[in-house]
C-alpha cells in the first residue's frame, strides 16, 4: 500500500519539506508516503475564487492513482484521535489498497474532490497554516504506524 498525499502548492518553505521528508522516510515500504504537488492557481484582487477551486480540484483529481481509496482533508470531516487514526491505518493496510489524501488550496477542496472521497478527515477545528498540514499529516501517520507496531515513538 502507498499513501499518496496530493496537495495544492509547490513552493513550500524549507522547514515544510524537511519536516515532511523526515516523517515520510521513517515509514516502512508497506505504507510509503509520497507527496504529489499541484500548482496553485494564481490569486489576485479580482480572482474568481470558484474558478480557482475548480481548476485546482481538476488537477487534484487527475493525480489520484487508479483504484485508490480517496480521503478528503476537510474541516467538516471527522476528527480522529491518534488511536482512531492508527485503527484507520490498520484497516487501510489490511485492505492493501493505495490511499489518496486530498489537500486543497487556501479556499479548500472543490465539490468534485469532496464527492470523490470515501472518507472526510478533519485534522483540527483550528485554522492551520496551509503548509503545516503536510508536516502534520506525515507526523500523524508515522505516529499511528508506531502505535500499531509498538514502536517507542508513541508514548500515550
Amino acid at each position: 500500500m502507498k499513501i499518496h498525499l496530493i496537495a495544492v502548492g509547490t513552493r513550500m518553505p524549507d522547514w515544510v519539506t524537511t519536516g515532511f521528508n523526515e516523517y515520510a522516510k521513517r515509514l516502512p515500504p508497506e505504507c510509503a508516503l509520497q507527496l504529489h504537488e499541484v500548482n496553485a492557481a494564481k490569486r489576485g484582487k479580482s480572482a474568481a475564487i470558484d474558478k480557482i477551486i475548480q481548476t485546482e480540484g481538476q488537477a487534484i483529481l487527475a493525480k489520484i492513482p487508479k483504484h485508490a481509496f480517496v480521503i478528503a482533508l476537510d474541516e467538516a470531516g471527522q476528527s480522529w484521535s491518534t488511536q482512531k487514526l492508527a485503527n484507520q491505518l490498520n484497516t487501510w493496510l489490511q485492505a492493501g489498497q493505495d490511499i489518496a489524501l486530498l489537500v486543497g488550496g487556501p479556499e479548500g477542496l472543490s465539490d468534485q474532490c469532496k464527492a470523490q472521497a470515501k472518507q472526510h478527515w478533519s485534522l483540527s477545528p483550528l485554522t492551520l497554516p496551509h503548509p503545516m498540514v503536510r508536516v502534520l499529516i506525515a507526523e500523524a501517520l508515522y505516529r499511528a504506524w508506531s502505535l500499531l507496531n509498538n514502536h517507542p515513538y508513541h508514548r500515550a
